[in-house]
């Protein structure tokens, strides 16, 4: 049986982005997310009760990150859990649960443009968005159909042709 990993939060960043470049140009961010949760205690009174996460975001989401949130964004963000382990400095053994996000809708009311991302690919949540994301959108479509074309061709499960189903 198939397991499932899968988060969903929406929260504010705790502090801007941290954005890095890998080896062959790839972006990779890292932020701080907090969510809270308000419910009232035994006696009545609300009480909020604050967690934080790790958020990490490969690629086209990275830049995104990189060019639009900031320090108390409000976020939602789709992903799925992933556990690191690495030895420090001094040798002694670290570990850390970070959310991989997969999808990024920025919520803020404040910001000019509200952005939705989905797979890394980003589109205006409204058509009177001020910010122009046609060349964006339009290098990430480059970048990402060909392969998906190419994969396409030799499956038989999205053929066309009867004979190609036949396993």
């Amino acid at each position: 049986m198939r397991g499932v990993n899968k988060v969903i939060l929406i929260g504010n960043l705790g502090k801007d982005p941290d954005v890095q470049f890998l080896e062959g140009n790839i972006a990779v961010a890292k932020f701080p997310l907090a969510t809270t949760e308000t419910y009232k205690d035994r006696t009545g009174k609300l009480v909020s009760q604050t967690e934080w996460h790790t958020v990490v975001l490969w690629r086209g989401l990275a830049e995104l990150a990189q060019k639009y949130l900031h320090k108390s964004s409000l976020i939602y963000v789709e992903g799925h859990l992933k556990n690191r382990c690495w030895e420090d400095k001094d040798g002694v053994k670290k570990f850390a649960t970070e959310i991989v996000g997969d999808n990024l809708i920025m919520l803020d009311k404040k910001s000019e443009s509200s952005i939705s991302s989905v797979n890394g690919n980003c589109f205006p949540n409204n058509e009177e968005s001020q910010v122009d994301f046609s060349d964006y959108i339009e290098k990430k479509c480059e970048e990402s159909i060909e392969p998906t074309i190419k994969e396409n061709r030799n499956n038989p499960y999205l053929s066309d042709n009867a004979e190609d189903l036949k396993l």
